[in-house]
């Protein structure tokens, strides 16, 4: 990953589907970061953002079992933790407020993904 290194980053991952949420983990834990979660629930979630003194970065599925994802969204920009989010639906599902926010779309690249966590983490 050049520069944009994720050794003993602190990511933490939100998604809902089993299989993904495993593939960031092993791809993040692969670049030597450290995942928080994953957690697949908007309430896991918010706890974790809230209880968890040090995040460098999140990935975040934008719709969690018919749950939008953007309260955690907003606790962790007041945080100021870069995010990126990943989402089988367009851009029109993101509020306004996250236009500046890196967007995965699914089927997600694992490559793209952490790359794109690395570029926030690093800007």
């Amino acid at each position: 990953m050049g520069d944009h290194t994720l050794r003993n980053c602190r990511v933490l991952v939100v998604e809902d589907e089993y299989l993904i949420a495993v593939e960031l983990q092993t791809s993040l834990e692969d670049e030597g970061a450290v995942v928080l979660g994953p957690v697949a629930t908007l309430a896991d979630a918010s706890e974790l953002a809230e209880a968890e003194p040090r995040i460098d970065g999140a990935i975040l599925d934008a719709n969690l079992g018919g749950e939008m994802v953007f309260p955690v969204a907003d606790l962790l920009m007041l945080r100021r933790v870069p995010i990126v989010f990943t989402t089988g639906y367009d851009a029109s599902i993101i509020p306004d407020r996250f236009r500046d926010v890196a967007r995965c779309e699914k089927p997600i690249n694992m490559k793209r993904v952490v790359e794109a966590i690395g570029l926030a983490l690093h800007e």
